[in-house]
């Protein structure tokens, strides 16, 4: 789908539709009021019959509109207006979106840059109108045959949006908002295909593959460790967890490097199972399959990298992904076990379903070696913290209130936000073991933050923040699929942090 910026009467516009808002106290957007000026009325005309109301997300689709050039208008409701929320911008472009997939339309003219949202620029509205547009059309198919792919593709009829500005002035700002929107969704796209991917396919080799492509696509430096390797490193916590497995373990670390050479490395770690049986401590068998999406924090890395190497972000970046699967063969590891980690830390494992965080030790651990200003780690760590926050915020945890401010903030801006939990002492005495350094669980109460309080024990030596993100990675139930959360927070952070080391 193409994207361009323009400017211009809605009435003139010669296309399959074009798109224009409604506020729900019957209040014309100024598309609107041009395109119902040059019509005689007939758009306050249909509001007054009650065909349309302006409630949020509601579209109507109108044809032939006297005065206009285009074949179709489509009125969106814009809700109550005045000082709406940045979130129901979103819900208004992603219901014009869908309403025009089930058309016949191919070329659209969209003026919902014109919603009344003070605190919001020109290039924020671009960018989330691009990556909400995209996002609404997204489509998995690529594991289906050759006959169903005919004919999605025959569905997919929306080929090019234009998107215009009130005023010509603006073009610029728009075009930047644009490039932004582009490489966002693209990377929520490769983080989302990743997720979808069935654990047949998507194993850490091929996630190793993933990220060497990307040192051709997208001038990556990437670095894939061997088994061998991580022995030699002492990463027995890491390899305790793969070992009941046919599949290799992969250590993949990606470098984006951008910024000036004494700048410290932002290091990203995504923890990558890629299907989680629980190893011997066995999941139940209904909705295992969704355990596919446990490599959804090595997904949001790779989007990530994607996205800030499309916007060639001038900041240093390093990944982190430990991939593996958690299997229960005769070689996996037990209840009881106890395991030396890279940084010298013994664990006692009493659960082998609690193996994110096994995995993730290892990796922040190996993350020291980079000197970095910061570490953020990304996985779908709890079902704990699926209770706690639901699936609409992720679950932050930070050593240093900056880092966490930052991050909240940066999410608040992205449209995908994560609320910050405690991190207090008062849990760590829950991960006490009698023969080793720590027990890999805490128990069921907090077992969210015990988790993160395991984690923080391998983060002493660098500013530190880790994203719980089990709730908010993939949706159940009829709509089930990867979200490509949270690469909008992630880039967004990355993007606020570039900004203020550049200016």
């Amino acid at each position: 789908m193409e994207f361009s910026i323009k400017s211009g009467k809605a009435e003139k516009q010669a296309c399959d539709c074009v798109i224009v808002g409604i506020y729900e106290s019957g209040k014309l957007s100024p598309a609107a009021t041009s395109i119902d000026q040059a019509s005689n009325g007939f758009i306050a005309n249909v509001l007054k019959q009650g065909d349309m109301d302006g409630k949020l997300a509601s579209t109507l689709l109108l044809h032939h509109v006297p005065g206009t050039q285009s074949h179709r208008v489509l009125l969106v409701g814009l809700g109550k207006g005045g000082e709406a929320k940045t979130s129901c911008y979103r819900k208004a472009v992603s219901a014009s979106i869908k309403a025009l997939a089930k058309t016949g339309t191919k070329h659209v003219a969209s003026y919902l840059l014109e919603m009344d949202l003070p605190k919001e620029c020109v290039t924020w509205k671009t960018a989330q109108f691009v990556e909400a547009a995209q996002d609404s059309l997204y489509h998995f198919g690529v594991m289906k045959g050759q006959a169903t792919q005919k004919d999605q593709s025959k569905k997919e009829k929306i080929v090019g949006i234009d998107i215009y500005v009130s005023d010509a002035s603006a073009t610029d700002a728009a075009e930047t908002g644009l490039q932004q929107g582009l490489a966002l969704s693209s990377g929520v796209g490769f983080a989302k295909d990743l997720g979808n991917l069935p654990p047949n396919v998507c194993t850490p080799t091929y996630l190793a593959d993933q990220a060497l492509a990307m040192v051709k696509t997208h001038g990556l430096t990437v670095q894939i460790l061997e088994r061998e390797e991580m022995q030699k490193l002492g990463m027995g916590s890491f390899l305790g967890v793969a070992q009941g497995s046919v599949q290799p373990p992969k250590l993949i670390v990606l470098q984006h490097l951008k910024g000036e050479k004494t700048d410290k490395p932002v290091v990203l770690v995504g923890k990558g199972i890629t299907f989680d049986t629980g190893g011997i401590s066995i999941k139940p068998g209904a909705e295992m399959d969704e355990m596919k999406y446990d490599m959804c924090g090595a997904a949001s890395v790779l989007g990530t990298f994607k996205a800030i190497a499309e916007m060639d972000l001038p900041l240093n970046v390093v990944g982190i992904i430990p991939a593996c699967e958690n299997m229960p063969d005769g070689n996996a590891i037990r209840p009881g076990d106890v395991l030396t980690s890279m940084s010298g830390q013994t664990i006692e494992v009493l659960n082998t379903d609690a193996e994110g965080r096994l995995i993730l030790c290892d990796a922040l651990t190996y993350a020291e070696k980079f000197e970095p200003a910061l570490v953020i780690d990304i996985a779908t760590l709890t079902g704990a913290c699926v209770i706690a926050l639901g699936h609409h915020a992720s679950g932050l945890f930070s050593n240093q209130d900056t880092l966490a401010h930052e991050l909240i903030s940066a999410g608040e801006q992205a449209l995908d936000r994560a609320w910050h939990m405690p991190l207090w002492e008062d849990y760590q005495p829950q991960l006490d073991s009698n023969f080793a350094d720590m027990a890999n669980i805490g128990g069921r109460a907090g077992g969210s933050i015990t988790a993160a309080c395991f984690l923080s024990r391998f983060t002493k030596k660098y500013h530190w923040a880790h994203l719980d993100i089990a709730g908010t990675a993939w949706k159940s139930g009829k709509e089930k699929g990867s979200t490509g959360r949270p690469v909008p927070l992630l880039t967004g952070f990355l993007k606020n942090r570039a900004d203020k080391l550049n200016n």
